[in-house]
């Protein structure tokens, strides 16, 4: 059905880009306000009940959608924003330590930033792919998808490659496809270069860049061909129960690979170089970016895509939930990381790992970052301090360092494995819950647009994340960190 008025229909779309741009310029202004409030912020204690609003969320998360999910798709954002709300009171009338939540606000307003930005730029980018896709293809999609995750970042990679890896498995999508892709893509192609959180933060601490590639790709090329075993194995056993079920048009495809749009690329590169500048114009930047993408971008493309912003309002809605919770859980964890007993690399991999299954991994491998370097009398907002811990300081600048450390495992050059093990379990553990990156409610809401029916939160762990990633996640541990 076309529209009577056309004209009308093409002013109310301008209306909405203006109103949109309004919105995003208070945003931006907000934005500096926060970073200048947050210059003071402090951790301090805070009461064990505080952890309460993160706890619930996440129980609410799980297990609603599994009772009534009519019930929680028409009320999650008052779930979300009741909970942040306990929390932001807590702190801006009990603490007093608004700062600490003007740091947060910045956290938020940049994982929107990076996530929105690249959502909207993707979907003016249409990759056609022939259907029909074999257990083989797809694997060397994950392969290719979870390798350009060096380049593109994980949320890039996710984005721009979710689309077209639907389209190609058109008339047998299953959500294990889904679940393979935020697996593979979203999390364990993390490993590779630290464009991406929670590794950037690393770097710009003073990880030197190419570090993470030199000490972590054995550990992605490991993970990633057991995972892409299983999933190959997998796929196969129900492409071949279901060939004679699958539609014509996925057998029978003319459809030859082409890429309409491909000049949104520029606006795909802005971010990403985006991503080496200082808060908040890096988020301006950003934003400007997915804003003029999104007033270039052709209808059709669109439409084609079947382009909407429900996912990113269901993350943006989620996520400022889950933010804002969690900063009783951070601040209780680094005031707190020197008492849990930490003192082997691996017992770093599975902290840092089980944590980022739940929390945002990004503070929480800066945390146990610092931990590491405050275990060897270090600091972790000293460059020099985290060359040492790098082992990447001669002997004798070491001990011009005077430090009261554990200098044998820093002489013998062994405290890199601390840092390792924090990025290993940091950067991959996020595959295991929905909510553990960014990338991967956002592949999930973008899937179920596409009438993709995911598990719910308990089941993704249970049929997959748990009896797949688990013992893969040992073997890396026993391999590399016992």
């Amino acid at each position: 059905m076309t529209d009577a008025h056309p004209e009308r229909s093409a002013k109310g779309s301008r209306f909405h880009k203006i109103i949109a741009l309004v919105l995003l310029i208070l945003a931006c202004a907000l934005a500096i306000a926060f970073q200048r409030m947050a210059e003071g912020h402090r951790v301090i204690p805070v009461e064990t009940y505080m952890l309460a609003p993160f706890i619930l969320l996440l129980l609410a998360i799980a297990i609603v959608p599994f009772i009534s999910s009519d019930w929680w798709a028409r009320y999650y954002p008052h779930v979300s924003f009741v909970l942040a709300a306990v929390v932001v009171i807590y702190y801006l009338f009990v603490l007093h330590n608004g700062p600490r939540m003007c740091v947060t606000a910045l956290d938020y307003f940049s994982f929107m930033a990076i996530t929105g930005s690249l959502f909207v730029v993707s979907g003016g980018i249409l990759i056609r792919i022939p259907g029909g896709a074999t257990p083989l293809s797809n694997t060397l999609m994950l392969l290719i998808g979870s390798t350009i995750t060096a380049i593109f970042s994980n949320t890039g990679a996710s984005m721009i490659l979710i689309r077209p890896y639907l389209r190609m498995n058109k008339g047998r999508l299953s959500a294990y496809h889904v679940v393979f892709f935020i697996f593979t893509v979203s999390n364990i192609g993390g490993l590779l270069t630290p464009v991406g959180p929670p590794l950037f933060l690393g770097y710009l601490k003073g990880v030197p860049f190419f570090w993470v590639t030199a000490h972590l790709w054995v550990i992605w090329a490991l993970e990633t061909a057991l995972v892409l075993a299983v999933f190959y194995l997998i796929d196969r056993h129900f492409y071949n129960k279901a060939k004679h079920a699958i539609a014509p048009d996925a057998k029978k495809t003319k459809e030859r690979f082409s890429i309409k749009g491909w000049h949104h690329s520029v606006f795909i590169a802005v971010i990403l170089a985006a991503v080496f500048l200082d808060t908040p114009v890096r988020e301006i930047v950003m934003i400007a970016a997915g804003f003029l993408s999104y007033l270039v971008m052709r209808e059709e493309i669109h439409k084609e895509n079947e382009f909407n912003f429900i996912p990113v309002k269901e993350v943006g809605i989620l996520f400022f939930g889950i933010f804002a919770t969690m900063v009783p859980v951070l601040d209780w964890l680094e005031l707190n990381a020197g008492k849990v007993g930490l003192t082997e690399p691996g017992q770093f991999y599975w902290a840092s790992g089980i944590l980022s299954s739940f929390l945002d991994n990004a503070p929480t491998y800066l945390n146990f970052l610092s931990a590491a370097c405050g275990l060897h009398g270090l600091s972790v907002d000293n460059v020099i301090h985290v060359k040492a811990m790098l082992g990447l300081l001669p002997v004798d600048e070491l001990a011009k360092l005077q430090i009261a450390a554990d200098a044998p495992r820093l002489l013998n050059g062994l405290s890199w494995k601390y840092v390792a093990a924090t990025a290993a379990g940091s950067a991959t553990f996020g595959a295991c819950t929905y909510i553990g990156n960014g990338p991967n409610f956002m592949v999930k809401s973008i899937a179920e647009q596409a009438h993709v029916k995911m598990p719910s939160f308990g089941g993704y762990m249970v049929r997959y994340s748990i009896p797949i990633l688990i013992p893969i996640f040992t073997l890396v541990w026993y391999l590399f960190y016992r």
